[in-house]
């Protein structure tokens, strides 16, 4: 294994604390055509990697899920990066001390985080203060002036920043750089901020170390109570009394301190109306303006999911019945994927007996084309080597009882997309149109699924394309794999020593699931249309259905 001494970075994407009005979501993770990494939104969609995003969270913080999400979304191609990010994971396996540190830490980080975001992306709408939502509209909608949340909201980046200052030295660079993003932003200003004091200074506000020294400025205090305007109002009240009862007594005035008194008292809510008004819209919602803005504490939040999701590989990993393993990570220049006893990471929480395949496929055996019968397993096989790639390509445990594998630069999986037709080129352009760019853009570590070739022209073209198009990608060097029935091409191509076959075994109850060498010439085509309702003897009851007597029209009455 080539493993560079030199530490990978682990801040590969933008960051996710969304600068703007709404938090961030699932959904700014997903892949756009404009926008995707190493796969592509059809590539995604027919990997199921919503399906298996459901299968291995089990993140406790919000940050945690969007983490692991975008990691299946856009998974690491670098092997360096990988390799670290994976002995993190190996750490926690073999140190139960910080795994149990870092176990209760997420759990406590889960609680507090939820009030970190209404302080973030709240609305406060005066009257009486809430704690939940009033609305249950996108927007962040609270009673009360913002006070509440401020203090819940900075006191989840206090405890988040002493929790960690309090953690022993990790052995894994990957850990290290985690836990050292949240120290730092204990030393950012914006965490001074958030811990307080806060002083506005011309406008500006400046922490306990930058304001003027021996300046009287009034501090912010997050309350509802405010002793210094009381005061004030206080020392009015006393002055007023005492001039219109000592020092007016012989203009008959006295009377006068009692009806501005009653004046004061009524304007005192008002005025208080007004200064809680200024701290939500002068204080609060610009402070909170440069929190959202802060790259520090976006980087701390992303490091306290990005412990959340190595803790969600260690519960998936102790979840799964069978056998898990961590694959061993190559650093090549093409691609390779070699497991034993490999089995659907989504089969495998439904269907427990699920008979397990290996996968083989390096330089000398990148071309891999799979024969069978409808219903056989080939689809399921097909999305079993994607889905075990992109789960050891994010540093997750794979259902396996080994594995190596070379981080891929581009997943591809071509399936039938109807709803993208385009009239003028129809189904056997379309489709070719989608190879001819996976073809474009595939390299040697590039991983290709290919479900049939050429269909919806004659036989002799499909069979001409087919076997051009697939001798390019065996030259590219991309790992490539095809679903097909064509078992002509098979044997041509296999005459010319290209490709590895495999075929659906079957026995006598039918499909086992398990793949064989060999290339299938078989056909159970008419058994699924039983299955299904729609054979030949179904077809022929329900036409004889139709001619029967009691369906036939009435005859006219003469």
């Amino acid at each position: 294994m080539n493993i560079s001494t030199k530490s990978a970075s682990i801040w590969h994407h933008s960051l996710i604390l969304s600068s703007g009005a709404q938090p961030a979501n699932i959904s700014a993770m997903r892949p756009i055509d404009s926008d995707y990494g190493a796969l592509d939104p059809r590539t995604f969609d027919a990997m199921e990697v919503d399906a298996l995003f459901d299968v291995i969270n089990l993140t406790q913080t919000h940050m945690g899920h969007l983490i692991l999400y975008r990691s299946l979304a856009r998974p690491i191609s670098d092997a360096q990066a990988l390799i670290e990010k994976q002995a993190a994971v190996r750490e926690l396996e073999s140190n139960p001390e910080m795994h149990g540190i870092l176990k209760h830490f997420i759990e406590n980080m889960a609680v507090g985080e939820k009030a970190l975001y209404p302080l973030l992306y709240g609305e406060f709408i005066g009257g009486l203060s809430s704690d939940e939502p009033l609305s249950d509209s996108n927007k962040l909608t609270f009673g009360g002036y913002g006070y509440r949340q401020y203090i819940n909201g900075t006191r989840f980046v206090v405890d988040l920043v002493e929790a960690v200052n309090a953690f022993p030295q990790p052995q894994t660079p990957y850990l290290h750089s985690l836990f050292g993003a949240i120290r730092d932003f204990g030393r950012s200003r914006i965490y001074a901020l958030m811990r307080g004091p806060v002083y506005l200074v011309d406008g500006k506000f400046k922490t306990q170390q930058e304001k003027p020294r021996f300046w009287p400025i009034p501090r912010f205090r997050p309350s509802m109570i405010k002793p210094v305007p009381m005061l004030i109002f206080m020392a009015a009240i006393s002055g007023i009394l005492y001039a219109f009862q000592m020092m007016l007594p012989e203009l008959g005035a006295s009377y006068m301190g009692y009806g501005i008194l009653a004046l004061i008292i009524i304007a005192i809510p008002i005025i208080l109306l007004a200064i809680r008004v200024s701290d939500r819209d002068s204080i609060i919602y610009p402070l909170r303006k440069q929190f959202r803005q802060s790259q520090d504490l976006a980087k701390a939040l992303e490091a306290m999911g990005m412990i959340d999701e190595l803790l969600s590989f260690r519960r998936y990993a102790l979840s799964t019945d069978g056998v898990v393993t961590l694959p061993d990570i190559l650093d090549a220049q093409h691609h390779v994927l070699n497991v034993t006893a490999a089995r659907n990471p989504l089969l495998d929480k439904v269907s427990p007996d699920f008979v397990p395949n290996d996968i083989a496929l390096d330089q000398s055996e990148r071309l891999l084309i799979i024969t069978g019968p409808n219903s056989g397993g080939k689809t399921a096989y097909c999305k079993t080597v994607v889905q075990v790639q992109l789960l050891g390509q994010i540093g997750c445990y794979i259902p396996a009882s080994r594995a190596q594998l070379v981080p891929v630069e581009h997943f591809f999986y071509q399936v039938p997309d109807p709803g993208r037709l385009d009239a003028e080129i129809g189904r056997f352009g379309h489709e070719l149109k989608q190879t001819r760019e996976i073809f474009f853009n595939a390299t040697s570590r590039s991983l290709a699924v290919l479900d049939e070739l050429s269909e919806g022209t004659t036989f002799e073209e499909k069979m001409t394309l087919s076997e051009y198009i697939l001798k390019g990608f065996y030259k590219l060097g991309t790992s490539t794999l095809l679903v097909t029935h064509n078992h002509e091409l098979c044997e041509r191509l296999q005459g010319e020593g290209i490709g590895k076959y495999l075929q659906v075994a079957f026995a006598a109850h039918g499909p086992t699931h398990q793949l064989i060498p060999g290339i299938s010439r078989v056909s159970h085509a008419e058994h699924v249309a039983t299955r299904i309702g729609f054979s030949k003897e179904d077809v022929e009851k329900h036409l004889a259905a139709r001619r029967s007597p009691s369906n036939l029209p009435d005859e006219p009455v003469t």
